[in-house]
């Protein structure tokens, strides 16, 4: 994990998910997932989205040619953690697809026209991931 998470996850879980720096004001959440080959457990800090009472993430790794170990590790393993705020959660990761998964990417595209450069920096279609309380 690099210095820069672990002051984000060290700050947030002080804060009650608040932070400072290129995260302030975004909202936010720490989630675990189980290592695909390793099994050990990675948390990283994640811009979500609500949508019909789920949380729903982004494997946009900044336009990045490829997609984030994270969304690896949650295609393996879909049983996450989720740390939203001061609560804590167990969720099931269901990758979405189609006309789902694009309504909900352009609603992202409006909250946070950042997400609209991250899509024209790649030819990868951005994963959007659901996270369904279990």
């Amino acid at each position: 994990m690099t210095d820069f998470n672990t002051s984000v996850i060290d700050e947030f879980r002080a804060n009650d998910g608040k932070v400072k720096g290129p995260f302030e004001g975004a909202p936010l959440i720490l989630l675990t997932t189980t290592g695909a080959k390793t099994g050990r457990k990675h948390t990283v800090p994640v811009v979500y989205q609500e949508d019909a009472g789920r949380i729903v993430v982004f494997g946009s790794k900044a336009g990045a040619p490829t997609n984030p170990a994270w969304f690896h590790n949650l295609v393996a393993n879909p049983e996450v953690t989720v740390e939203l705020g001061n609560e804590t959660f167990q969720a099931k990761a269901v990758v979405t697809e189609g006309a789902e998964r694009d309504r909900i990417f352009t609603e992202q595209k409006k909250r946070m026209p950042g997400f609209a450069d991250y899509e024209a920096k790649t030819s990868r279609v951005i994963p959007v991931i659901a996270l369904e309380r279990v």
